[in-house]
């Protein structure tokens, strides 16, 4: 089984390709999608193609997303977040995958035990348990949190094969 996961992004989208088997997870990519288009259209547009990329090349099982959150100081934040997800989304229809939402605390409770642990101790959990040397932009971390979660949930051991080639 392979899985992807994406962590929606304005100006970075975290992607991570874990493939599963009975024996573990294997890491076959990680990295950022960056962007610096000038307006909204542009941007999504980009994003779109991207990700459209990614998925016809795996051709993933399911693609793992974070769901959507808000922070009552930030809605503008909020808004713009939902049209990434949603580009995300639409490729992940059309690549035939299943999609599926996890919300950052399921993520950080199922690699941490701790629904609230901090953002860099989900990065290293996440890397020592997967066997990623070095260190990972954090949108690619959170991206491959998610697609592990997703697989481990699956009922695939938390256990890694072999770590980024």
């Amino acid at each position: 089984m392979v899985a992807v996961g994406l962590d929606p992004g304005w100006c970075h989208t975290g992607y991570a390709v874990v493939g599963a088997s009975p024996a573990g997870l294997r890491v076959r990519e990680v990295g950022v999608v960056r962007s610096s288009a000038p307006d909204l259209p542009s941007r999504l547009e980009e994003l779109y193609r991207e990700a459209m990329g990614l998925l016809e090349e795996v051709r993933p099982q399911v693609v793992v997303l974070e769901d959507v959150f808000s922070h009552p100081r930030h809605p503008r934040t909020a808004v713009l977040m939902a049209h990434v997800r949603s580009v995300l989304c639409l490729a992940a229809a059309h690549s035939g995958a299943a999609v599926q939402a996890l919300t950052p605390a399921e993520v950080k409770r199922a690699v941490c035990g701790n629904g609230r642990a901090p953002k860099s101790q989900v990065q290293a959990a996440v890397c020592r348990f997967l066997g990623v040397r070095g260190n990972l932009d954090s949108h690619a971390a959170d991206a491959l949190a998610l697609a592990a979660t997703a697989l481990v949930r699956s009922g695939f051991p938390m256990r890694a094969l072999v770590g980024v080639p």
